[in-house]
């Protein structure tokens, strides 16, 4: 295990698409949403316990969710927890990350992953991380896993890369990024597929700590000097003050806008290993068991001529289902959602609706 590697688990949204399963005080990454005993943030830490020494992991969350963090991972230490005070997308998360990490070891390897993916194929998925881990040791890329597309998924952003094996001394299969795209239509999704030359975006990341620094320096100026001005408050009594500014100042952007697609030292190692981001409960679908019928049932249920479903409800209720065909029938706490898997998209409609109809007992 190689103690100058260092993972990075973002863990601090809310995962509204998977209503009402994850709530604002309850997300998905605090839940079991694959029924095997464990939580997706549990998962996560769990499929790097060969890659990182448990020292070497940071979570990043929201403050109201520190708490919960704890809980679920009570071997971390309260220090390794680091608490946003508002969402500002994934940059500043990183950079906070990433500079906390940097003040320890400027020279350790991060590794940056959702809290809330799953990955059938972890024996594969540790091999690719290594050799991601290895390139970034050596060299000053900044390195994006992309996974095989299975299908032209609207739900995920794409990378097209340059048909060539990388060059500078890099090892063959790593292959330099040309654009990025956010989630395209399905026309446009199935013209990426048949091109050859795009890959899912997995949001998993891995360079150096120097590297990606250089990086918010070159690109993310402003937030840069944010942490720079106070580096010397990380790893204090001071930080929590300090990041409660710093907060104020940094501006909401994704890593992949403000850094990814502008850097001229990206690269993707082409990856699959049955990864999903279990954004959707068609996604679970997806993932999940499937019975006979193609269903994917995780509680006490019956079903009779019911297919292509995904269901899941508490264990300590009976569900009887009978005559449906590709619906979603989740229930968790006061919520019962019945939905069509092809209708899914309306879930954040659905949401948005019963906040303002209902209030907000129910998100």
């Amino acid at each position: 295990m190689n103690q100058n590697t260092f993972l990075v688990v973002m863990a601090g949204g809310i995962g509204s698409r998977f209503w009402p399963f994850s709530r604002t005080t309850l997300p998905k990454q605090f839940h079991d949403v694959m029924g095997v005993g464990r939580s997706m943030l549990q998962l996560t830490v769990d499929r790097f316990k060969d890659i990182c020494p448990p020292e070497n992991v940071f979570v990043v969350t929201n403050r109201d969710y520190t708490d919960l963090v704890h809980q679920h991972l009570p071997e971390l230490p309260v220090s390794q927890i680091l608490g946003e005070p508002i969402g500002r997308n994934t940059a500043p998360c990183i950079a906070y990350a990433s500079y906390c990490i940097a003040k320890r070891n400027p020279k350790g390897t991060i590794i940056v992953t959702p809290a809330d993916h799953a990955v059938l194929h972890e024996d594969e998925f540790r091999r690719i991380i290594r050799q991601a881990v290895e390139v970034a040791e050596s060299h000053e890329v900044l390195l994006t896993l992309g996974i095989q597309p299975s299908r032209p998924d609207t739900g995920y952003g794409y990378i097209q890369y340059i048909d060539e094996d990388s060059k500078s001394g890099l090892p063959k299969g790593l292959k330099k990024v040309k654009t990025f795209t956010e989630k395209p239509n399905l026309e446009l999704a199935r013209m990426f597929v048949d091109s050859g030359d795009f890959l899912w975006n997995s949001g998993l990341f891995v360079w150096r700590a120097d590297a990606i620094i250089h990086a918010f320096h070159q690109y993310l100026s402003d937030i840069a000097e944010v942490f720079d001005e106070g580096i010397s408050e990380l790893g204090t009594d001071n930080e929590a003050e300090f990041i409660t500014q710093a907060y104020t100042r940094c501006r909401n952007i994704s890593i992949d806008y403000g850094v990814m697609e502008k850097a001229d030292n990206v690269y993707v190692l082409p990856a699959d290993f049955g990864w999903s981001d279990l954004g959707t409960w068609d996604s679970l679908h997806r993932m999940g068991h499937h019975d006979a019928d193609n269903n994917v049932v995780d509680g006490d249920a019956l079903l009779y001529d019911t297919r292509e479903c995904v269901i899941k409800t508490p264990s300590e209720r009976l569900v009887v289902v009978q005559g449906l065909d590709g619906y979603i029938i989740a229930e968790y706490d006061n919520v019962l959602l019945i939905c069509k898997r092809t209708e899914e998209q309306r879930v954040k409609e659905f949401v948005a609706d019963v906040k303002s109809k209902k209030g907000n007992g129910y998100n």
